[in-house]
Order: C-alpha cells, then structure tokens, then sequence
C-alpha cells in the first residue's frame, strides 16, 4: 500500500490533486484510515494514477477518463478506444482553430507597424553609479527566462525613457524590474535588450563605487568602468510591453521581516505543484495568506479568498533579489500576482505568477 505522498511521488500526481479526484470519485484510495483521515492506495491503483495524469496532461475531460479508468479494468476495451479517438479528434479541432485564430493575430501584426522600432535609432550615452546598476542587475536577473522557444525572455531590457534607466526581466512565471538613477542623456525612449550573458559580464565590472559609462548604439550595447568594458550585439527581438504587465490593482500589504519571513518559508508547510515546464519535476508552493498587515504561511489555501500560493523557490528567489532586511509583500486576488516590494523605491519590485491549488 502506498501513502498519498508516496502515491503523488510515483504518479506524477501533487497530493491535493489525489485529494480532488478522490472527492470527485475518480481514483478511490483502496483504504481510508477511520481514525486518521490517511489515504492509503494499493499497487493496482498506481497505473490508474499514471493514466489519470496523462489523460489529464492532454486535456481529457474528468467524466471521460472516470469511463476509461473503469474501461481498463475489463475485457472488452472498445468503449477505451473510442474514447481516446474521441478525445484526439477534439484535440486536432482545437488546434485547428487555435492555428486558424493566431494566423489572424499574425496577420494583425504584420499590417501594424512596429512601435520598437525607433527605439533603437537613437544613440545613448548615459553615467550612472556602478553600486546602483549592480543592485539594480541583481534585483532581476533571477527572474530572465531560460527557455530557447522563447528567445525575447532570455535577457535584461535596458529602458531609457526621459532620463531615467530602468531594468526588466520576466521568464513568464516571474517579472522583476527595478529603477537606476542616470544622467547624461534627454533624447527620446530607447529600449535593447540585452543578452544574459553580457549583463553578467556587466555586473562583474561594478565592484567599486565609481561613475561608469553605459552606451547604446543601434544594436550594440557597452558598458565601460575605467579601463575596462563588456559590450556586445543586443538581442534582436521585441521584449513584451512590461509596464502594461505591472499595472495592478491596489492589493492588501504587510511590511515582513525578511529573515524571520524567509525561515517562515524555508521551514512551513508546503504543497505539491505541478511541473512548471512539460516533463518537469514537481515544484514546491508555499501558501500565503496577507490580512491586517501581517503575512503569514499556510497549509490549505482552497476556498480562502484571501490566500495565494506561489513558488515556494522562486518567493526566496524574490526576497533575495529584494536586498533589505524589510519588504512589502502586497498581494490581491488568488489569482492575481503576488508582489515583493522594497520599502524605498516604487521603481523596483518583483511579480510572481499564483499557481492554483484546485485541479
């Protein structure tokens, strides 16, 4: 017999999704402890749970896969078979239409004219304080993505609007940006986007606190502190609109004490999540619930409207990244992100995704 922890492990399936399909009936635990509540599975069971995945990873629906679950166990398996077809040609419907729906959004941006463009005519000499730019690369280079089928979230946006600097990173599951005082330069927007690579190199400049030289020249981009520099070609694509992305609603706040609100995280109740990248391992979620000023960590999170779960590696990432002993934590729907931000600045700030807790 395995455990609901055991059973979520082999299956591929988080604990509180076992808990909803056995309240939905579709995968029954063999035995439930009268005295305890615990959830016990037997060997059999564990195949059904590997097919509920899958089917639930190609988007079957729960009142079909209780039938195919059912068809497995007999002899005759036409009912399965004609299920599964059923489902497949849904799928290839949907991504008929999917395909049919994104030719017109493509077409839309092709008849539209590129408003990024122009930002990267101009050429930028900015000075900026090599301590600031460091704190400011520090404070979202966490969050740039990794993943090769989306080239336009693996690097640092470098924004130059009205004299100011400011910085942005988003992997899509994260977005962290923060604000660096400039001079030098009043000309108009001017936005590149710089590869991971050379913001690293960057950053392993700004060791002393000095001016250093920041210029953008079409798509080259340097960076120079006295004798030495890192420049390189910038990445040749759009890097989404992030300031449309960070517009939220007023949400509830509490000021935390980061080290006491890190050992809260590092050492609360966590919850299974499913894998953020398809074939992925199982993440870790940390619940939060923020009311009366104060942010604390929970076990349960479904049903409380004032509860948000979210990666529990990616909050210490976050709260790393914040660099000072206090942040605000602000959040607001379960389904609206959660933020982390510095008490002094409204330029720099950290966005993660909420991850649902039901099914």
């Amino acid at each position: 017999m395995r455990s609901i922890g055991e059973m979520a492990r082999d299956s591929g399936l988080s604990v509180s999704a076992l808990r909803f399909y056995d309240g939905a009936g579709v995968l029954v635990p063999a035995r439930v402890d009268p005295a305890t509540g615990y959830r016990w599975y037997g060997p059999e069971q564990l195949e059904e749970s590997r097919v509920l995945a899958r089917l639930r990873r190609a988007g079957m629906p729960l009142a079909d896969i209780r039938l195919v679950l059912a068809g497995l166990s007999g002899a005759d398996t036409d009912l399965v078979r004609g299920l599964l077809r059923a489902h497949l040609r849904r799928l290839e419907q949907g991504l008929s239409d999917a395909r049919g729906e994104f030719s017109t959004v493509r077409a839309l941006l092709e008849r539209r004219e590129n408003p990024m463009t122009p930002l990267r005519t101009a050429t930028v000499r900015l000075t900026l304080r090599a301590p600031e730019l460091a704190e400011a690369l520090d404070a979202v280079r966490f969050a740039a993505g990794t993943d090769p089928e989306l080239p336009m979230l693996g690097g640092v946006l470098f924004d130059v609007d009205g004299g100011a600097l400011r910085l942005a990173a988003t992997d899509r599951y994260r977005m962290a940006v923060a604000g660096v005082g400039a001079a030098g330069y009043d000309g108009p927007r001017v936005q590149v986007l710089v590869p991971c690579r050379l913001a690293d190199a960057m950053r392993a400049l700004l060791g002393e606190d000095t001016s250093v030289q920041l210029t953008v020249d079409a798509d080259r981009v340097a960076l120079r502190a006295g004798d030495h520099e890192a420049a390189g070609q910038c990445l040749d694509h759009d890097f989404p609109d992030y300031r449309r992305l960070v517009r939220l609603p007023a949400g509830r706040r509490a000021l935390v004490d980061v080290a006491a609100f890190r050992h809260a995280v590092e050492t609360g109740p966590v919850r299974d999540g499913e894998p953020s990248e398809p074939d992925g391992p199982l993440v870790d979620l940390t619940v939060l619930e923020v009311a009366d000023g104060a942010v604390s960590v929970c076990e349960e999170g479904r049903g409380a409207p004032d509860r948000v779960a979210v990666n529990r590696a990616f909050l210490l990432q976050a709260l790393a990244a914040g660099a000072r002993d206090e942040l605000i934590v602000e959040a607001g729907a379960p389904t609206a992100p959660l933020a982390v931000r510095r008490t002094d600045s409204e330029d720099t700030f950290s966005l993660l995704m909420p991850v649902r807790l039901d099914d």
